[in-house]
């Protein structure tokens, strides 16, 4: 079991939650009210930090509720372990209508990874496959 640290930034933060015990994603909040307007990408400030073991990461996803019902999209984002700093979420608002999130709601979750080692080189040519260059629909329709 990986253990997490959580450091509350300010008196409005709350630190993350699972809702159910076999959720492999825990539930991550707001510290103050945020308003997401349409295609603008937002940080939603959590008043958190945190310290884990070397060795993993955190990566954020949407809150399926928010992104069903409101477009509510994470952007992406990624927690290395030797951050220390305050976690901000971005989202995007894909609805249509503005979003507000009022203190403490739920605004993306978040699941922990471990992390591989991973050697970047550099080479003059690289093995084939059937795939080969096709992307970007290239195995669909188009």
């Amino acid at each position: 079991m990986v253990k997490v640290k959580f450091q509350k930034l300010n008196k409005n933060a709350k630190i993350p939650s699972f809702a159910h015990i076999d959720d492999a994603g825990f539930d991550i909040y707001t510290n103050k009210t945020t308003v997401v307007k349409k295609l603008i990408p937002t940080i939603v400030s959590t008043g958190i930090s945190s310290e884990f073991p070397v060795g993993y990461f955190v990566s954020f996803r949407d809150k399926s509720g928010l992104a069903a019902k409101h477009g509510i999209h994470v952007m992406g984002g990624v927690i290395d372990a030797g951050y220390r700093g305050e976690w901000g979420i971005i989202l995007v608002n894909l609805g249509k209508k503005v979003y507000k999130f009022e203190k403490g709601d739920k605004v993306a979750q978040a699941i922990v990874h471990k992390l591989e080692s991973v050697k970047l080189t550099i080479s003059n040519s690289l093995s084939k496959t059937k795939r080969g260059k096709g992307g970007f629909g290239s195995t669909g329709k188009k």
